[in-house]
């Protein structure tokens, strides 16, 4: 196709969008609510997702090391530790700090059991964070066959737990996208629709008078993708205003987040690239293909 053809066509779709404003202002309202929709519910469900990854980080796999074994013997079960797979990291916890932090938190009645003590009864251990906490069990089932180990402590009920609750939000989550999704094409299909029967007419006359399909198509395709570039732009704008609303709302006043030590949300600066250029392209494809599909039927004259 010729340059002159090209910027013809872009103009002609350019113009249209002011020439039929009412529908492409339709068209434009129900591409911005569907982005809306669709964005905010994809924010909420990585946002869970982060906070249950922040829990899951936090547990821990507590590795008693048994009483006999000399400073050799440590560093080689930490080189065992860090060997295994599904180890993330491990943190010596000496038997000393461990009895002045018990110590700190005791009152005067309660130190006054142990002020005869002879020896430090609490045992050296190491800390294991793990990668996957789905195979907590199976990890602390290996560590517990290593000679200098006495014995492991691992919350393994509570990661089936959130184990399961990651899968139940998954499952949820991609549904309601899913629902959304499939809602939002039905009813931005029926406006595209909508506005190209309204000029039915101009369709005709342009087939009459020698027009190939591609040349009427793609006037109507800019026109649809200019207007879905707007609608995502001004979705990207609300997203954030909402967004930065409620993220300051829950990083200020709900505390709960820095006592279950899980990682914080993400801020909107944090995902500002990625959500934009989801928006621009889902805003433009469902435009510009939307628009272009629903100008099929009309073409066969």
């Amino acid at each position: 196709m010729k340059a002159s053809s090209v910027r013809y066509l872009t103009g002609q779709g350019l113009k249209s969008i002011w020439t039929n404003r009412m529908m492409s202002f339709a068209s434009f309202c129900i591409i911005l609510v569907s982005l809306l929709m669709v964005g905010l519910s994809v924010l909420f469900s990585i946002n869970l997702n982060r906070i249950i990854g922040g829990i899951e980080g936090k547990s821990e796999v507590i590795v008693q090391i048994k009483d006999d074994v000399d400073k050799k013997d440590q560093a080689e079960l930490r080189k065992k530790l860090e060997a295994i797979p599904n180890v993330n990291k491990v943190e010596f916890y000496s038997k000393e700090k461990a009895w002045k932090n018990m110590l700190k938190g005791m009152t005067e009645e309660e130190k006054s059991f142990f002020q005869y003590a002879d020896d430090n009864p609490l045992p050296d251990t190491y800390r294991i964070t793990v990668v996957d906490i789905k195979k907590m069990n199976e990890t602390t089932t290996q560590i517990d066959t290593f000679d200098s180990v006495e014995s492991t402590k691992s919350p393994t009920a509570f990661a089936d737990v959130l184990v399961s609750i990651r899968r139940v939000v998954a499952m949820i989550s991609g549904a309601i996208v899913l629902a959304l999704i499939i809602v939002c094409m039905i009813i931005i299909s029926n406006t595209t629709r909508a506005s190209v029967f309204a000029r039915r007419k101009e369709i005709n006359i342009m087939k009459y008078v020698g027009a190939n399909n591609r040349f009427i198509r793609i006037p109507f395709f800019i026109e649809g993708m200019v207007v879905g570039i707007f609608a995502a732009g001004v979705a990207l704008l609300l997203t954030m205003f909402a967004y930065n609303g409620l993220y300051s709302i829950l990083n200020e006043d709900f505390k709960i987040w820095n006592i279950l030590g899980v990682k914080s949300l993400y801020s909107f600066k944090d995902i500002f690239w990625p959500v934009t250029i989801a928006y621009a392209i889902a805003g433009a494809f469902i435009g510009a293909v939307g628009t272009s599909i629903s100008i099929g039927k009309h073409l066969k004259v």
